[in-house]
C-alpha cells in the first residue's frame, strides 16, 4: 500500500511537470515547499479571520523566486536532494526512503488539512 500511494504521488507529480515543462525536481519543491505551505497559510487566515498569514508567505516567496529565478532548477536540485537526505535519515529509526516519504509528504499533510479544516468548521 506504501508503494502504492508513493508510486501515485511521484506519477502525478512527473505528470505535472511535463505539462508545465517542470522538472521533477522543480514540481516536487513547488508544490511541497510552496503550494502546500500556502494553502495552510489560506486556511489559518480563514480561521483567524484575515489574510495576514497567506499575505506574508506569498510576499516571502516571491522574495525567493526573484532571488533564485536565475538558477531556479540547480535551487531545486539543491533542495530536492536535501529532501532525500532528510527523509534518508529517519532510517536510522527502522524506516525507509519510501515509507518516510509518504508519512511526511502525504500523511502528514492529510492530516495538517484535517485539523485546520476542523479548526475553520
Amino acid at each position: 500500500m506504501v508503494k502504492a500511494i508513493f508510486s501515485l504521488v511521484a506519477k502525478a507529480l512527473y505528470k505535472i511537470g511535463r505539462i508545465l515543462n517542470l522538472s521533477y525536481n522543480e514540481i516536487n519543491i513547488i508544490v511541497y515547499f510552496f503550494l502546500i505551505p500556502f494553502s495552510w497559510t489560506i486556511l489559518v487566515d480563514i480561521w483567524i479571520g484575515n489574510g495576514i498569514a497567506s499575505l506574508c508567505f506569498l510576499l516571502f516567496s516571491l522574495i525567493i523566486f526573484k532571488k533564485k529565478q536565475h538558477c531556479f532548477p540547480e535551487w531545486c536540485d539543491i533542495l530536492f536532494y536535501k529532501s532525500v537526505v532528510f527523509l534518508k535519515w529517519f532510517n536510522c529509526f527502522g524506516s525507509n526512503y519510501i515509507l518516510s516519504s509518504v508519512i511526511i509528504c502525504v500523511l502528514i499533510p492529510i492530516l495538517v488539512y484535517g485539523f485546520l479544516i476542523y479548526l475553520i468548521c
